[in-house]
């Protein structure tokens, strides 16, 4: 091993290059902030009616006889509650199945469609054309690859059945009043623009009074993934950030239990820039030492 004095000619510089790599590439590996867009799946867990409720049986939490601690646990839980994905299979045939979306289509660049205020004022509010038209004119165009998701403020709700559903007869799917998305705003971003994911802070992509489910139908069709009961939109920007909805590879499913999460890129080192001023950086470190 040889060791470069800062003596040496160009040995402060290299010192100083290599001291700057460590420090940039630890920020850059350690830096990125994660935001959890789940909640948790538990006996609480919300789940349309007519399902069963989610079950967590403990098999085994203690000491072995061997000395050492051991758990393990069996969970029986429908696939659609809490925060899930629905397949395009779940409501339109011979469409793709949990198993066959491609890991492409479960992620992408988060838009987040704010209408917070709207929702207060109306339960039944729909997103419009219009609010992904004014998202567009605040940020540009809707990313190729984008997950498309309406912050209502709803999952603030979340786990009371009461105010999830809005409604006291939680049983009872004609009495629901929560937010959702405009059939018109799922086909416009179906014939528009290129989206692997739709989804809400609320039980359905569909508003509550809803009993054709049109917009769970378009965004099927078109092989388009939803994704319902988000957690935490607003602790990431409405542009920005990177998506990514972790589903359980489940074989022949029409959804499931997902662990969303987001990467926060306003905060965090460009990946791109990264590359390229390692890139550099590397390039001068072994100029440096041929010299």
């Amino acid at each position: 091993m040889s060791w470069v004095s800062v003596t040496q000619p160009n040995g402060f510089l290299l010192c100083f290059v290599s001291v700057f790599m460590v420090v940039y590439l630890g920020n850059c590996v350690n830096g990125i902030p994660v935001v959890d867009l789940t909640h948790v799946q538990d006996s609480n867990t919300i789940f349309w009616p007519g399902n069963p409720q989610f079950n967590f049986t403990i098999l085994y939490r203690g000491l072995t006889d061997g000395g050492y601690w051991y758990e393990s646990n069996a969970i029986q839980t429908p696939e659609h509650g809490g925060t899930h994905v629905d397949a395009p299979s779940h409501f339109a045939k011979d469409k793709l199945r949990i198993d066959q979306i491609p890991m492409s289509k479960l992620c992408g660049p988060g838009v987040i469609i704010n209408v917070k205020e709207k929702a207060r004022a109306n339960p039944d509010y729909r997103v419009q054309v219009s609010d992904l038209k004014v998202w567009e004119d605040k940020y540009g165009r809707i990313p190729d690859g984008a997950v498309v998701l309406m912050n209502s403020g709803w999952s603030d709700k979340y786990p009371n059945k009461t105010l999830t559903f809005g409604t006291e007869s939680v049983n009872d799917p004609s009495t629901f009043h929560f937010p959702g998305w405009h059939e018109d705003a799922a086909d416009w971003l179906v014939k528009n623009r290129n989206v692997n994911v739709v989804g809400v802070d609320t039980p359905s992509n569909d508003y509550g009074q809803s009993t054709t489910f049109d917009a769970h139908v378009i965004l099927a069709t078109a092989n388009i993934n939803g994704l319902e009961n988000v957690a935490n939109l607003d602790n990431i920007p409405e542009a920005g950030s990177t998506i990514y909805v972790a589903v359980i590879n489940l074989q022949d499913g029409s959804g499931g239990p997902a662990r969303v999460f987001a990467t926060n890129l306003d905060n965090s080192v460009n990946a791109a820039s990264f590359s390229t001023s390692f890139k550099w950086v590397l390039a001068l470190c072994i100029l440096l030492t041929l010299g």
